[in-house]
């Protein structure tokens, strides 16, 4: 029986506006796409998701790399938003008396950055990256959740926005779903037994694998 929903946090909960990053491209005269592909390349991002560096030192090798400090810092300050649909049904979740909790590959200044549009008034608990010391899809990380809450892969339902992510939580039996829209989403949980004001709803998506523990 799923006990705990486990939510990815970019692409999921919380968007970024990729126009807005076109934007300060554009304006300091970089080319299209060169800020993102050096930030995320490795061992950059994964010196930064797992905590062997700083938010700030992140920003400050990117903008090195563009030789633009400004752009960086602009890029490192661009807006975000939480999708209002997938908030409401962090709270009927918890409603209905399922914990909900975040798994994300962050850095140092997540716990700032969700309080800013209080998600902790959403959820039960923030699991980061940046603290774990291991990224999704590694094992590791979903093991950290775990045992954190005291559950096993079979009581736990993850989504994300990357189908690669779902990998580490398939292997400790976790029912996975990758996530498109929050529609899909609710008929995902709706097949698990989840509540749903999609009452109607109870064909397992397409998209929703339950998987054995594997060795």
């Amino acid at each position: 029986m799923i006990r705990t929903v486990l939510f990815d946090l970019d692409g999921v909960i919380r968007h970024f506006d990729p126009d807005h990053v076109a934007t300060i491209e554009h304006r300091h005269g970089l080319d299209a796409g060169s800020i993102e592909a050096f930030a995320f390349s490795p061992p950059l991002i994964d010196d930064v998701t797992t905590g062997r560096i700083r938010r700030a030192d992140w920003i400050a090798a990117i903008g090195d790399h563009i030789d633009d400090a400004a752009a960086a810092d602009a890029w490192g300050r661009q807006p975000f938003r939480a999708d209002p649909d997938v908030l409401d049904l962090l709270d009927e979740l918890r409603s209905a008396g399922h914990g909900v909790a975040v798994l994300t590959n962050g850095t140092d200044t997540v716990p700032d950055e969700v309080a800013s549009f209080g998600l902790l008034d959403h959820v039960d608990a923030v699991f980061n990256s940046a603290d774990i010391g291991f990224v999704k899809p590694d094992v590791r990380a979903f093991r950290h959740v775990l045992d954190a809450l005291g559950l096993d892969g079979s009581e736990v339902f993850f989504t994300d926005d990357s189908a690669r992510k779902l990998t580490g939580a398939a292997e400790l039996g976790m029912v996975t779903h990758h996530f498109t829209d929050v529609d899909g989403l609710r008929t995902a949980l709706s097949a698990q037994g989840a509540p749903s004001p999609l009452g109607e709803i109870t064909q397992a998506s397409p998209d929703s694998t339950p998987q054995g523990r594997q060795s």
